[in-house]
């Protein structure tokens, strides 16, 4: 038995133990090892910019722990590397798709031996030249180089310059300790240069005008701190605004810029613009479109026929077949005879064609030969039928289980491109058991889905308006599902249709509008058991899980903001925001409610509003530290005074805070019923879902890349949810009510671990979960972090009879896998 100082012997006893692995012996005579490095620079300079430009680094730690495991991940791989044993592979595969190729006449066999032959030669040219998968994951140990030290002077002195700091100083001291060596470099700099007189030199008068008009939009200003990548950006600016305003042939070429620091006094820059003109021409010629030719089927060969061309609102459009509606792609295309050349509205064109969903590519390019200047659009249509199956694993919120899937899309259906989309999904879990303890059974769930989406607001506008919305990809999408639930508690469907407009008006910001949502729910072949539980629920004043079983009619109108700026990126700093608000009844109020009540039906009124919040934080190419704030509230109101129970909000599980199960958090400090056996459960019984009014919760999360396509994580949680009015539980005294002044004092925290296992085409996603503060306690005895138990929970029992108790109970850890990241 391992007492607890023998506990935390081992925990001071394995970090030295990992420490005393740092690669010295790797290092050939008279090396050093590198193994830190800093930089020390006056406020206003950019630290992160000058440590990326550091010219050698040292071997990355684990987790900031100074436990170098890549190194000796390198080093277990370069024993048992034998290059010339992949040389003798790569040639025995040459040599086998060779005589594949030479003995067929099949030019798709060939094509597909070529292919199979390339991946495979890649591959082993790898291990040629960089080693075996450990050596390729893994790093050598980092020597200390001095001449990569000047080199690193040399790129900060050169980053201080292009900041405006023309005078500055770099130093550096190293520091030796045995076979290890550390730099810190000092940075010094006078104040910074700045733009004092801005000049230009355009002969062209239309080309000086239009400049000088948008100078409110340039990143040269004066005032302003000279930036040699505010020159960058300005050179780039004035290419795309010459291009939009009809100058085809001009190129950032042409403009230059010169700087004067000699006659302007003390720290102060003079800059000249200058555009040169083209030296055939002599001047920049503006460019207007002649004609405007589509062809719809670009790439499709029909031998004995020739396309035909149509012409509407002045452009041209050839195809074999009449397949395509024109009014539609007119809305889609933003160019036409006598306007002037844009490059803008040439690429907005372009995606908006392609967000058609009808063609593979769409490519523009414009004529200039025969003294006219024509845009010729070839776009290469998609097939018309798209099949797609998917058979794999469910990983959501109860235990892995099967599923398959399988989907249609047949496109422009009705020849206005509108798609059609059938789908279908069987899957068979685990879930926990509602009305026993410590039984999991099956849970079978089927839908079939149809949706019909038409490119443009189905709606009556007028023409000119449709047109004038086509730069907002308009849609609008009439769908209509069925849900099949059959768990050994109840079988459930539900059957739903709604009819939702999106559109955008950028990249980054997309709006939806439900205008009609509907779901008509029923639940029947309830067990005796589960009645008899929602019965004392509704007794203790928990309404609220009882009446979701009731037959209902739920109608809604749904309206949702959702803006990304890269959030998925892992090379930039992205955010994602989403906010929704939701009213029910809405519909309800356009017909007379007897008809939904006469068939034995409730139906709901209420508000509901979401807010969610991501970002993400790139610390370096090896780090990211992602976090994530979620809220939401619902109110309900009206004769039937609750929500369906699909509208409530829940915490808890691989999505929110991951250290209690799913959907298992709250009400509040209202505490779940006590387990039938804290020995062997732990102290409370997690078997029911505790739905809630107001939603709070949080994450932050640090991650790393620990080896190859294995990353690491480690996260803190926080959240609760409650209710507007206080409700009661037959074991406890708690608060399940939010109050303002008190609900921080209710956030469940738990805090945790995680690997991410990235395949490219999916990530993997094992976190462990650790209660550090459950509300759920007595006040004393809320903080469970040292409670913590990786296996079964266990208790010592004080006690018999009426007078039995439970000490030192302890809290298991919760065990997540989930497809992609958490949040």
């Amino acid at each position: 038995m391992i007492t607890t100082k023998s506990k935390y012997f081992i925990l001071i006893l394995v970090p030295v133990l990992l420490t005393g692995c740092l690669g010295t012996q790797h290092l050939k005579e008279g090396q050093k090892r590198l193994i830190q490095q800093s930089v020390k620079a006056p406020e206003g300079i950019d630290h992160e910019a000058l440590r990326n430009l550091y010219a050698q680094r040292p071997n990355r730690r684990l987790l900031g722990l100074p436990i170098y495991h890549l190194v000796g991940i390198y080093y277990w791989g370069e024993k048992t590397y034998d290059r010339e044993k992949y040389v003798r592979k790569k040639e025995k595969v040459e040599q086998k798709f060779n005589a594949k190729i030479a003995g067929t006449s099949s030019q798709r066999k060939i094509n597909n031996y070529q292919f199979r032959k390339q991946k495979k030669m890649d591959r082993l040219n790898s291990f040629i030249e960089n080693g075996n998968h450990f050596m390729q994951w893994g790093e050598q140990v980092a020597v200390f180089d001095s001449g990569l030290v000047e080199t690193t002077i040399n790129r900060f002195r050169n980053y201080l310059f292009s900041e405006g700091y023309f005078h500055n100083h770099v130093t550096t001291k190293t520091t030796s300790l045995g076979k290890f060596v550390s730099v810190s470099y000092r940075v010094e700099a006078s104040a910074p240069y700045m733009i004092d007189t801005i000049f230009y030199r355009i002969s062209d008068s239309s080309v000086y005008r239009l400049i000088k008009n948008s100078g409110t939009q340039s990143y040269i200003r004066k005032n302003h701190r000279y930036r040699q990548e505010d020159f960058e950006k300005e050179r780039e600016r004035l290419d795309l605004l010459l291009k939009d305003n009809g100058y085809f042939d001009f190129s950032r070429q042409y403009v230059d810029f010169s700087i004067d620091t000699a006659m302007r006094g003390n720290r102060k820059v003079a800059v000249m613009i200058e555009v040169l003109d083209p030296a055939k021409r002599g001047y920049h010629k503006q460019f207007r479109i002649d004609s405007v030719r589509f062809t719809a089927d670009a790439g499709v060969t029909n031998p004995g026929f020739e396309r035909t061309t149509r012409t509407y609102r002045d452009v041209q459009y050839s195809s074999y077949h009449d397949y395509y509606s024109l009014k539609i792609l007119s809305q889609r295309l933003f160019l036409s005879p006598e306007n002037l050349y844009s490059l803008t509205k040439t690429y907005e064109s372009q995606r908006q064609l392609a967000n058609l969903d009808a063609f593979k590519f769409v490519n523009i390019n414009y004529d200039t030969s025969g003294g006219k200047f024509i845009a010729n659009i070839f776009a290469s249509p998609l097939k018309r039928y798209e099949w797609t199956n998917e058979l794999g694993v469910n990983v959501t919120q109860g235990y892995p289980g099967p599923f398959y899937s399988v989907s249609l899309k047949k496109r422009n259906i009705f020849r206005g491109l509108e798609n059609l989309e059938l789908s279908g999904r069987f899957g068979v879990e685990g879930v926990a058991s509602a009305t026993e303890e410590l039984n999991v059974y099956k849970s079978i769930e089927a839908s079939a889905n149809a949706a019909l989406i038409f490119p443009q607001f189905i709606w009556p506008f007028r023409e000119a308006t449709q047109i004038r919305l086509g730069k907002y990809n308009p849609k609008t999408r009439l769908s209509l599902g069925y849900t099949y639930t059959d768990r050994p508690e109840y079988r459930r469907t539900s059957t739903t249709f709604s009819n939702t407009y999106t559109w955008q008006n950028q990249r980054t910001t997309q709006y939806s509008l439900a205008l009609t949502n509907i779901s008509l729910i029923d639940s029947k072949n309830i067990s005796a058991g589960f009645k008899q539980r929602l019965h004392e629920l509704d007794s203790l004043g928990n309404y609220n899980l009882a009446r979701s079983f009731d037959p209902s009619f739920v109608s809604s109108m749904i309206f949702s903001i959702t803006w990304n700026r890269d959030y998925g990126s892992l090379d930039k700093h992205s955010i994602f925001i989403r906010s929704q608000f939701e009213t029910g009844g809405t519909t309800l109020n356009l017909i007379d409610t007897d008809i939904i009540t006469d068939q034995g039906l409730k139906y709901f009124k209420y508000l509901r509003f979401s807010f969610d919040v991501r970002r993400v934080r790139i610390l370096n190419k090896w780090a990211q530290l992602a976090y994530r704030f979620n809220t939401g509230i619902a109110y309900s109101y009206g004769s039937n005074n609750s929500l369906p129970y699909e509208k409530y909000y829940f915490a808890g599980g691989s999505r929110s805070v991951r250290a209690w199960r799913p959907r298992r958090l709250g009400l509040g400090s209202l505490p779940p019923p006590l387990a039938a056996n804290p020995v062997v459960d732990g102290t409370f019984s997690y078997q029911f879902e505790r739905p809630g009014e107001i939603l709070m919760e949080g994450s932050l999360e640090l991650r790393t890349k620990l080896v190859g396509f294995i990353d690491g994580a480690v996260f803190v949680d926080a959240g609760n949810v409650w209710t507007f009015k206080q409700q009661k539980e037959a074991t406890g005294t708690g608060n399940s009510q939010f109050k303002g002044g008190s609900f921080y004092k209710e956030l469940g925290i738990g805090t945790g671990f995680g690997l991410r296992f990235d395949f490219t085409f999916l990530i993997l996603c094992f976190d462990v979960g650790i209660k550090a503060y459950d509300p759920a306690r007595d006040p004393g005895d809320r903080f469970v972090l040292d409670k913590v138990r990786f296996f079964k929970p266990y208790a010592r029992k004080v006690g018999e009879g009426e007078n039995t108790r439970y000490l030192n109970i302890k809290e298991p850890v919760i065990y997540n896998i989930g497809i992609g990241y958490p949040f």
